[in-house]
């Protein structure tokens, strides 16, 4: 694994960043990174959020730097790098989840346009949006909101010119060259194209989000009629 560039922010956190941009390889690492260092249980450490090229540490300040000698950030530092020097990515503990997805007509009100603006009729765009297997890069923007690695370059298409002021919970959407879901009512400017009847964000649950950062996702094209299954994907 190459090594971060580090940053502290503020008293008790710690930016760890691999780059820039948004890209598979860098992403593996972000997660290789993540889980080697919840793995090795380091003491008051509160938080490990992991983002496309970075990862962010929460910790509390007055343990690292408990006898008044070092810096909290430099201490940690210290503890993290051995770590990473010793870290590969390996994606064979990520779990796999099939999110069932209805496509077109009012799940979907975006799809037939965009499909004709990338050249290809419907039901081509959601054989080659089903096709991949997607990893989760990070959640963010709202609770349980995922961004999906992975999206064919054929179906990369911009966000609308005109956001909506509601976007339906569980509406699948591209923008530019991501595809996510939107995990609740919100308002978004992303194609939509399908909508899946699973939750992805539910505070009464635990954990409240269905996905995880590092998670595999498969979308499976499901009829209108078919039976909602609300709390979780299928392995």
């Amino acid at each position: 694994m190459s090594m971060p560039d580090w940053e502290p922010l503020g008293e008790s956190a710690l930016l760890l960043r691999w780059g820039q941009r948004i890209d598979a390889a860098l992403n593996a690492q972000v997660h290789a990174a993540a889980a080697a260092i919840g793995n090795a249980a380091l003491p008051a450490i509160e938080d490990i959020v992991p983002a496309y090229a970075s990862l962010l540490l929460r910790f509390d300040a007055r343990h690292w730097s408990r006898d008044g000698t070092r810096d909290a950030h430099t201490a940690l530092r210290a503890c993290i790098e051995p770590l990473l020097s010793t870290t590969a990515p390996d994606v064979r503990r990520a779990r796999t989840l099939r999110i069932p997805v209805v496509y077109g007509g009012d799940s979907g009100p975006d799809l037939d346009a965009l499909a004709r603006t990338c050249g290809m009729d419907a039901r081509t765009f959601v054989a080659r949006h089903t096709a991949p297997l997607y990893r989760v890069a990070m959640l963010g923007f709202a609770p349980g909101f995922p961004y999906l690695l992975g999206l064919d370059a054929a179906l990369h298409a911009p966000r609308r010119a005109s956001p909506r002021v509601r976007v339906p919970a569980g509406s699948v959407a591209i923008g530019g060259a991501q595809t996510g879901i939107y995990p609740s009512e919100l308002p978004g400017g992303w194609q939509l194209i399908g909508r899946t009847p699973l939750r992805l964000f539910d505070p009464t649950r635990a954990p409240p989000c269905l996905l995880r950062a590092g998670d595999r996702v498969r979308f499976v094209a499901v009829p209108a009629e078919a039976p909602a299954h609300t709390d979780r994907g299928a392995a």
